[in-house]
């Protein structure tokens, strides 16, 4: 088995970006095949969202066509309306008693207004473009998609903080099972090494070296005070082709964020939006805990490989930069 190391790894997984490097924003697009079971696990404490509560697992519709991972803020969910209107236009999507045709589309969005131009989000057409634009392909990584405004450890600011980005991993488990990430790195937390050693995140302002942020919250004052400044997320996904159900993929979800404690510290915390979606194709007879415990795996290796490919943007360094 051949693996690009990214997200369509899985077959029938396709994945598209549109980026505005000016107003650095821009959303991510993950088509999936058909009947390709959804689920979603919102850990952070300021989510941004569209349709999770439709990958309940008690609720009834199973299958998801596409999931948009967008910057923006809460003005960056419209970009899923392109996304719509794309696959009405394909004919996908779940199909009404009466026959209409409505596409499952679910959204994740990421903080990003604090570099570029904070007056332009990703909308309707941006995500139009990011489907059009979708390969099979090897996914790019790095300042791009969702990627592009995202920074990480900026609690003192830009200046201080480092870019992150859009950053995918694949691993294959036997000979057909793969189990497969993809993730935007905007967190409050520092990005760390396997060795727990910080590799992005904040800077002090003096010696340019990183400061940790677990160190900064020390000096802190123990009640609550400005959170001004403080919002951030790490929101992604996970692609399998295992056959699931929709508890199963939610399982795999939880099992997943894992991967972002490993990698982000700290992570979860309520001014994060850390959100994971889980995807299933249905092609591979696999056990959920052994598809969990390697969606960990692949997350934590997303999120590192997303700082070392991006690059510094409006005045936001990246850490080939540091």
């Amino acid at each position: 088995m051949t693996l690009t190391n990214t997200l369509t790894d899985v077959p029938g997984i396709r994945v598209g970006h549109a980026t505005d490097l000016l107003a650095a924003t821009g959303c991510t697009v993950i088509l999936c095949p058909p009947n390709t079971i959804g689920a979603v696990d919102v850990r952070g404490g300021a989510p941004g969202t569209r349709e999770t509560d439709l990958l309940r697992p008690e609720n009834s519709v199973q299958a998801v066509n596409a999931v948009v991972l967008a910057g923006g803020s809460a003005f960056g969910l419209n970009a899923s309306t392109g996304v719509m209107r794309y696959l009405a236009e394909q004919g996908e999507g779940y199909r009404t008693a009466t026959g209409q045709i409505v596409p499952i589309v679910v959204s994740a969005i990421l903080f990003d207004l604090g570099i570029g131009q904070a007056d332009v989000y990703p909308d309707a057409a941006m995500g139009y473009t990011a489907c059009q634009a979708a390969t099979s392909e090897e996914v790019a990584q790095g300042t791009i998609g969702a990627g592009t405004g995202a920074m990480l450890g900026a609690m003192m600011g830009p200046a201080q903080a480092t870019k992150g980005g859009i950053g995918s991993a694949s691993m294959a488990i036997g000979e057909e099972l793969v189990v497969s990430a993809i993730v935007a790195v905007n967190a409050v937390g520092d990005v760390v090494g396997e060795s727990g050693r910080i590799i992005a995140g904040l800077r002090d302002s003096q010696t340019d070296k990183f400061v940790g942020v677990l160190n900064m919250l020390r000096q802190m004052p123990p009640v609550a005070g400005d959170a001004s400044g403080v919002e951030n997320t790490v929101i992604g996904a996970i692609a399998t082709n295992a056959k699931l159900t929709k508890a199963q993929a939610y399982k795999v979800a939880q099992m997943a964020h894992d991967g972002i404690a490993r990698a982000v510290r700290p992570a979860h915390t309520p001014f994060d939006g850390d959100t994971i979606f889980a995807l299933a194709t249905g092609e591979v007879a696999a056990e959920t805990a052994v598809v969990g415990a390697f969606a960990a795996e692949v997350m934590a290796t997303a999120i590192r490989n997303a700082v070392h490919a991006a690059t510094s943007l409006h005045g936001v360094r990246a850490i080939d930069n540091a």
